[in-house]
């Protein structure tokens, strides 16, 4: 074999080439049209041994300007937070590692535990009544809690804010022309919803107010003024939350959301270049029977002794297809166990004492950066460890990250690149991981640069 990591020997192929039918493996394509290959060779090296391989792969893994190298002030949606090693060490197990889908419950109980540890963390620090494991992130759990809304209102619109993150807006909207909903994008003013704006765009048709508190600036939205606004139409209230920030904020469910969405990175999970993450969804009581993905149940054998199962689902693969309220398949179990031995490690005063850093540490950035020449806070809105940083005219936040990067900084976000009407304005996170010194430093280059 030439090949040593394919298992089809020469042999093999001929074989199955007889068997088919074929003289040659370009018949596999005969149906791609010509005009639309790609006609002749690509531009790579040729076949490499293993120890050449590596070596190139080492390489090009060397150009990642990776967080253990350089100091990141990077955010928007994937955080540089602590990761405590306990995690690789339990997450590395086999019985962890190499499980995936747990439809045998006899067989399963650990990767059942896992997720219902799981799914009582995320109830504890959302205030809601139900929790499920397995959604891919935070955007797509978003787009499934616009979904539920509208299913369970039998209305067809969405009043969306547009401090939402962009991207999840845009998994939104392609959700909402799949199922023919109606998206209604609300602006923004100082950083936090436009609540007059919100107060005229809803009405009796819509499903669900969606808000994401922190927002995408960093600010955090007052939930307890957009709550009765969509209630008094009989619609949901969904918010999306940063669960680094529910350490020392007032848990969504307490402020009367109906669902609260997220994403588990900051919990254990690695940035690992801005993926896999691990969605969370969390509903009142009403609603447990809508919500997708998996919900793991506790209950006791013949025995009496506790055990756990998968109870409640809505995917198409464990109910008849035309009840299905949602095609979420995958499972983000390995994930979801990141984050609870995350939990579990810190406990409730540890995860107070991160986010307290967190907030503590931006805050004083803030105040610091807002303080060099050239340089300004753009929103007055409380926040969280994000914050925007106005910049000089003519002075864009993608031609200063360039020079950042080369004092081993990463920079900022951006937000020119999805608010035009935000160009030249950066979004800036501090989490617990940076220094005193690193933050005075990125200030004063981020000062020299302008």
């Amino acid at each position: 074999m030439k090949h040593r990591y394919l298992p089809m020997t020469e042999q093999d192929q001929a074989e199955m080439m007889q068997t088919i039918g074929i003289e040659s493996m370009e018949e596999l394509f005969s149906d791609i049209p010509q005009s639309i290959r790609y006609q002749g060779t690509l531009e790579m090296s040729g076949a490499l041994d293993e120890h050449a391989l590596l070596r190139h792969m080492r390489v090009l893994a060397g150009q990642n300007a990776d967080l253990d190298r350089y100091a990141s002030f990077l955010g928007a949606g994937i955080y540089d937070h602590h990761l405590p090693v306990v995690i690789n060490h339990v997450i590395s197990r086999s019985e962890f590692y190499t499980a995936y889908t747990p439809y045998q419950p006899e067989i399963s109980q650990g990767e059942l535990q896992a997720i219902f540890e799981f799914q009582s963390f995320i109830c504890e620090i959302t205030g809601m009544a139900v929790a499920n494991a397995s959604m891919y992130d935070g955007a797509t759990a978003l787009a499934e809690a616009g979904a539920l809304a509208s299913g369970a209102t039998k209305r067809t619109e969405l009043v969306v804010s547009r401090t939402i993150h962009p991207e999840a807006r845009q998994i939104l909207h392609t959700m909402a022309k799949g199922l023919n909903l109606t998206i209604v994008e609300v602006g923004y003013e100082n950083g936090v919803t436009n609540l007059t704006e919100l107060q005229a765009a809803v009405s009796d048709q819509t499903a669900a107010v969606i808000v994401q508190s922190p927002n995408f600036f960093g600010c955090v939205e007052d939930l307890r003024a957009i709550e009765p606004i969509i209630h008094q139409a009989k619609g949901l209230f969904v918010v999306g939350t940063n669960p680094m920030s529910l350490g020392l904020l007032e848990a969504p469910g307490k402020l009367g959301a109906d669902i609260v969405v997220g994403d588990a990175q900051p919990f254990g999970i690695p940035s690992a270049l801005g993926g896999p993450t691990c969605g969370f969804f969390a509903v009142s009581t009403p609603l447990m029977r809508r919500i997708p993905g998996r919900i793991v149940g506790q209950t006791v054998d013949r025995d009496g002794k506790r055990g756990f199962a998968l109870t409640l689902q809505t995917r198409e693969q464990h109910i008849r297809r035309e009840k299905a309220t949602s095609n979420i398949c995958s499972n983000q179990a390995l994930l979801a166990l990141c984050a609870s031995v995350y939990l579990s490690t810190l406990g409730k005063a540890g995860i107070q004492e991160v986010s307290n850093l967190n907030l503590q540490k931006a805050h004083y950035a803030a105040d610091f950066i807002s303080k060099r020449d050239g340089l300004s806070l753009a929103f007055a809105a409380p926040f969280f460890n994000e914050f925007v940083v106005k910049l000089p005219d003519g002075v864009t936040a993608s031609k200063l990250n360039e020079e950042l990067l080369e004092d081993g900084f990463i920079g900022g976000y951006d937000l020119g690149i999805e608010y035009p009407e935000l160009a030249g304005h950066m979004l800036v996170a501090v989490t617990e991981q940076r220094s005193k010194e690193e933050i005075e430093r990125f200030a004063q280059r981020l000062e020299a640069s302008l």
